[in-house]
């Protein structure tokens, strides 16, 4: 599969760089890879080293069954992690922000799904 590199204003590349699949099923990429440079063994400056694979789903579960996770599963695990952070003393005002915007954008989320389910094509590829 050929990766090719996301690119955003607001994304850093300090320490990860983030690769999606360059072709894709379904109107969007669903397997990105996070890597981060590693000096390699040959002295010759260095190499990419994949730290996490993430495989979203594909296409309709209706149609094509669960086979990866959902944008809001991923969206929750942030949620997660900053409410977490916010319970110790790494509490701030901007985890306190980006958890809110995290949150509206599940509600968005949940918000077309039940457009979807009360249009009866939720989990098909139907609009």
């Amino acid at each position: 599969m050929k990766m090719k590199r996301l690119e955003h204003d607001l994304l850093t590349e300090k320490y990860t760089k983030v690769y999606h699949e360059e072709e894709f099923n379904f109107n969007a990429p669903h397997t990105f890879d996070v890597v981060t440079d590693k000096d390699r063994l040959d002295g010759q400056g260095q190499l990419p080293v994949a730290i996490q694979r993430i495989h979203f789903q594909e296409g309709p579960i209706k149609e094509n069954g669960v086979n990866g996770v959902c944008n809001e599963d991923l969206i929750a695990m942030v949620i997660c992690r900053l409410e977490h952070f916010n319970q110790s003393e790494y509490r701030c005002r901007e985890n306190s922000m980006a958890i809110t915007k995290l949150e509206e954008a599940l509600l968005w989320l949940r918000k077309r799904t039940t457009g979807r389910e009360k249009r009866g094509v939720e989990g098909t590829h139907a609009k």
